[in-house]
């Protein structure tokens, strides 16, 4: 069947070509434009002529979008918009499949619009799939991965090929995102590449294993790159994620990354001694759980990083076969001492106010215990309602997770925490009955929605992020977030407000200055003149009851944040007219223009320490007297 009209059969589609070719070469594409769509309505045969033309086009570069077969290739597409009957169902079955099978031909070409307008044009996606799956794997067997993976993407022919053949030299070639994105929406193919990966990942892989099941891929020092095992097992647990995989698919990557979470909590413990050995026992025993191989190594790691008397009881709680003992071990068991054979014993009691040296290093919440309150129930949850709820109110947030050290990819809260006015709630989110009661949801929603509500936080998406995961209520009806200030954004602000201040000003500390203090604990340093105690930060949250010192942490995270700003909104900036003036008691002219605090110079007692640190955050030179100086000092 002919689609054009008698007077325009006959044009040849190489001096087509060639006409169109002569205007590319001289830029000139508006006449191209104009002598394309003349050209194709002259064509005998539109659709075979086009592949004429593609085959022939001079310089065609694979990949590239701004050649004359791609212009060629988009003008034909705008010209069959006007002439709908410029279709394959024109032509005999046995005269379409030729033209489709000269249009697979092209498809090499990896640039997404080329393909696709092949695609479309020649309705290659109608093709009996046994064809389309010979030409992909006859790419792959010209090494050209990366096309063959985009055309079955295109054409949809994941299910009729296999996954292996297809990734594996992918991966190699640091193109795990295409091989991601070919199995893709297939949940078998993606449970298949994340256990691929996963068992690259066994402490016994070697790259050997590749060399032999695919002998034609030459395995080159940037493909063996790609197949480190810390590496592999980020992507795993990525993919886990992403794909929704079940954790137990995956055992090599995850004791890999357990075993790495235990050589970190050693170094952090008894090197760094940046971590207790209360704190560092709960994490191990999370760390390790069940795994036989994890305990023995916890036995192995404590002989190199501790004692072998520490080794030892370990050794004896976990019940490790002899055979498996470092050498020396089993000896230091027989020795151990009946009081020493259980780690552990009797928690030792703690006072809500720390010692003098912790008092002099860290702030301290300016509150006493009674002001401190757990909410886990219904009822002690509407008693925090009627004052964190209220209207016009300020609250200070934060929230506290099990420290999962990147075994888990979703971390649930634990603990919320409150402040509120000289209150603050500890929300108690471990307890399940609590956790899951409508009201709980009913008033993290009402809390987090209220615009007359400023909630103060510091790197609150964190926070948020566990929130979600927490309950699923607040994703199926998303959670709207009004009145949230996250410091964190407005932090660096503060520091070149710092940074600019007059000569004569008060010293702060700057970041960078000496100080080894990161996030919010830098932020009370520079404001509140102490640093946060961080010790408790990566303890166990999920494990009850708290410690004294968790609770003290909690509270202190929370109270600091609404500390920082109370300061601004509670203490006014004096107006007078002269410094001298305000500070002998004289009225203030309702016209005097205001005094800026860094010209105020003042001293408070002990009693007033609170009002020090709120005047500091106006940047007032306060000296303020420790709980341990007599109130004569103030006068000197």
């Amino acid at each position: 069947m002919n689609n054009t009209t008698p007077e325009t059969v006959g044009l040849d589609p190489v001096v087509l070509r060639d006409q169109l070719f002569m205007l590319w070469n001289q830029k000139d594409l508006q006449t191209l434009h104009l002598a394309a769509l003349q050209g194709f309505s002259k064509l005998s045969e539109p659709l075979e002529a086009l592949l004429t033309i593609l085959e022939g086009c001079p310089g065609r570069q694979k990949g590239r979008s701004h050649t004359l077969g791609h212009h060629v290739l988009f003008e034909f597409q705008t010209w069959m918009k006007e002439l709908p009957q410029v279709t394959l169902s024109s032509l005999s079955e046995q005269q379409a499949l030729a033209i489709q099978r000269r249009a697979l031909n092209l498809l090499i070409d990896t640039q997404a619009s080329f393909v696709d307008g092949l695609i479309n044009i020649y309705r290659l996606n109608s093709l009996d799939p046994a064809i389309l799956v010979l030409y992909i794997m006859n790419l792959m067997s010209l090494r050209c991965y990366k096309e063959a993976a985009v055309l079955s993407v295109k054409l949809k022919l994941q299910k009729d090929l296999n996954m292996e053949e297809m990734c594996v030299p992918l991966i190699l070639q640091n193109k795990l995102p295409l091989a991601e994105s070919f199995v893709t929406g297939h949940y078998h193919l993606e449970q298949q590449l994340v256990t691929l990966l996963d068992s690259w990942c066994h402490a016994y892989f070697s790259v050997d294993e590749i060399s032999r099941r695919y002998p034609r891929l030459s395995l080159t020092k940037q493909c063996m790159s790609q197949i480190q095992p810390k590496l592999l097992a980020k992507h795993v647990f990525r993919l886990m994620e992403k794909f929704n995989i079940d954790q137990g698919l995956c055992p090599n990557a995850l004791h890999k990354r357990r075993l790495d979470s235990l050589r970190f909590l050693m170094y952090k413990t008894f090197v760094e001694k940046g971590m207790t050995e209360e704190i560092w026992s709960d994490h191990v025993q999370y760390v390790v759980a069940d795994d036989l191989e994890l305990r023995i190594s916890l036995v192995e790691l404590l002989v190199r990083y501790s004692d072998i008397q520490k080794a030892a009881q370990w050794a004896l709680r976990y019940n490790i076969p002899r055979n498996r003992l470092p050498c020396g071990v089993w000896v230091a068991q027989q020795d151990l001492q009946p009081d020493l054979q259980h780690i552990g014993g009797s928690a030792q009691t703690e006072d809500w106010i720390p010692s003098q040296s912790h008092c002099q290093k860290f702030y301290q919440v300016p509150l006493t215990k009674d002001k401190v309150h757990f909410v886990d129930s219904p009822e002690a949850l509407q008693r925090c309602r009627n004052i964190v709820l209220k209207e016009g109110g300020v609250v200070g947030v934060d929230m506290e997770w099990q420290p999962t050290f990147g075994c888990i990819s979703t971390q649930r809260v634990a603990l919320i925490q409150l402040a509120a006015l000289d209150q603050v709630f500890l929300l108690d989110i471990c307890v399940a009955g609590f956790c899951q009661h409508p009201g709980t949801v009913s008033f993290i929603r009402s809390l987090f929605s209220d615009r007359s509500i400023i909630k103060l936080g510091y790197g609150m998406s964190g926070d948020i992020k566990c929130l979600l995961a927490t309950w699923q209520q607040l994703l199926e009806e998303p959670l709207k977030m009004e009145g949230v200030l996250d410091l964190l954004k407005i932090h660096p602000k503060i520091q070149r407000q710092k940074i600019n201040r007059p000569q004569n000003g008060p010293k702060e500390v700057l970041v960078g200055e000496g100080s080894s203090e990161k996030g919010l604990s830098l932020l009370v340093q520079q404001v509140l003149k102490k640093p946060l105690d961080k010790t408790e930060q990566m303890s166990n949250w999920e494990k009850r009851p708290l410690r004294i010192s968790q609770i003290r942490y909690a509270v202190a995270d929370a109270c600091c944040l609404l500390e920082e700003c109370q300061g601004a909104q509670r203490v006014s900036p004096p107006r007078s007219d002269t410094e001298k003036g305000l500070l002998c008691g004289e009225k203030p002219s309702e016209d005097a223009p205001p005094l800026p605090p860094q010209h105020l110079r003042v001293v408070c007692d002990n009693m007033l320490q609170g009002l020090g640190r709120y005047l500091r955050c106006l940047g007032v030179d306060v000296i303020m007297l420790e709980n341990t100086d007599d109130h004569r000092v103030a006068a000197k």
